[in-house]
């Protein structure tokens, strides 16, 4: 499921305020996607939120949106039609664009892959096209009108009852879904497309992923689902295309590194290191030590993000950065032929007990620095071990064994 889901609206190409979600996954996202749900449905179908949930875990920020006059969006549907979805799907681009990012993977479920194939040629910053269980063509929706059709045709509307529901189907709809050319779209689409498809889907016809693949260009890919219904009512079939989704989709989005955002605007006060969370992700921390700014986080097995060194590998870089500069200070003024130090340190937990380098009287468990000297140069056996024993005399090292006070206070 998505780490957050933000609650959001912006306006449709009606006019009226378009309701919206936005899953977040738990850090910053390497890309957006936007997902179009099927016709008369809305953005909280399961397939929809079971999609947007899985390609979050995957690192995807996923906007999905209810189209004018469904779900919780405003306008009336009987004033719709499939161009005006196109609208509304490029109107939620837009909102990404200008608040966040455009979206560069589409995916679109029935109607709504339809929709996406129709749009995707007016958002040049998409990069890859998924449909599920998609018509070939618009004017497919026309069957489930079933005897309504001859009377919608006569009097211009009909109240059709549609998985349960009954909505308001006029002359307009139908006049606009069979002007409408989408497998001419789909051959100048010149985007990745991935079609998904149930072979046994009794709503939209297996004939239709035919044609769609076929009148697309490479690069193309098409994923039977096997088994699945219409609407990926079962879970495993929900996860299983997104999990497919977000692998095919790497192959073409430009992932970014995570974001290492700055919330520090000033240095802190001379010989003052400041450190502030980013809050993006759990654990990523803003540090600023005088004019450098350096970013801390926690390897993704501990829940971060892994954008930057643990506290405790800063405590490594602390002794191994101070190791390195004695033996510097030491080899020149001693004029050694030291060329070049490296200096490796690992740092565990362990037992005072079977800490065979603790002095008398540990107890518990007490942390532990292995320090590995690697000294280039034309230096004898003696200078070799005498560096040995000026490492320790680093005033890191002597911080780290000597027991330090720490007073804290909090400022208002």
């Amino acid at each position: 499921m998505p780490k957050s889901s933000q609650k959001l609206t912006f306006p449709g190409s009606q006019g009226g305020q378009l309701a919206a979600r936005l899953d977040l996954p738990d850090g910053p996202p390497k890309a957006y996607a936007l997902f179009a749900h099927c016709f008369t449905c809305s953005k909280d179908i399961f397939a929809a939120t079971r999609i947007a949930g899985e390609l979050t875990d995957h690192g995807f920020a996923v906007l999905r949106f209810d189209f004018t006059g469904l779900g919780a969006s405003e306008g009336e549907f009987a004033n719709t039609n499939f161009s005006s979805n196109v609208q509304d799907l490029l109107a939620a681009v837009a909102y990404l664009r200008a608040e966040h990012e455009a979206p560069q993977l589409l995916v679109g479920h029935s109607l709504g892959g339809a929709a996406v194939l129709a749009a995707a040629g007016d958002v040049p910053e998409a990069k890859a096209v998924a449909t599920i269980g998609a018509p070939a063509d618009a004017a497919h929706v026309a069957h489930n009108f079933g005897a309504d059709l001859h009377e919608i045709e006569e009097r211009g509307e009909a109240e059709v009852s549609l998985a349960g529901r009954t909505f308001t189907i006029k002359r307009q709809f139908l006049e606009d879904i069979h002007a409408q050319s989408i497998e001419e779209r789909i051959a100048n689409l010149r985007k990745a497309l991935l079609v998904f498809h149930a072979p046994l889907d009794n709503v939209v016809g297996i004939d239709n992923a035919s044609k769609i693949f076929l009148a697309a260009k490479h690069p193309k890919s098409f994923i039977s689902l096997d088994g699945a219904d219409h609407l990926l009512s079962k879970r495993a079939d929900a996860a299983y295309v997104a999990s497919v989704l977000s692998a095919w989709a790497a192959r073409f989005i430009d992932a970014r590194e995570p974001d290492r955002v700055h919330v520090l605007k000033t240095p802190g006060a001379a010989n003052v290191v400041s450190v502030a969370e980013t809050r993006m992700g759990k654990f990523q921390q803003d540090i600023v030590s005088g004019p450098h700014r350096l970013v801390a986080d926690e390897p993704t097995s501990y829940g971060g993000n892994d954008t930057g060194p643990s506290p405790y590998d800063f405590l490594s870089v602390a002794l191994g950065a101070c190791t390195s500069m004695t033996l510097r200070l030491y080899a020149d003024r001693k004029g050694l032929a030291l060329e070049r130090v490296r200096v490796d340190v690992a740092h565990e937990k362990i037992h005072a007990k079977d800490c065979e380098e603790c002095a008398e009287g540990r107890e518990g468990r007490v942390d532990r620095f292995e320090r590995t000297l690697t000294v280039d140069g034309d230096l004898t056996e003696e200078a070799r071990q005498r560096l040995v024993e000026i490492a320790d005399k680093c005033p890191v090292h002597k911080t780290l064994e000597q027991n330090s006070v720490i007073v804290t206070s909090v400022k208002n």
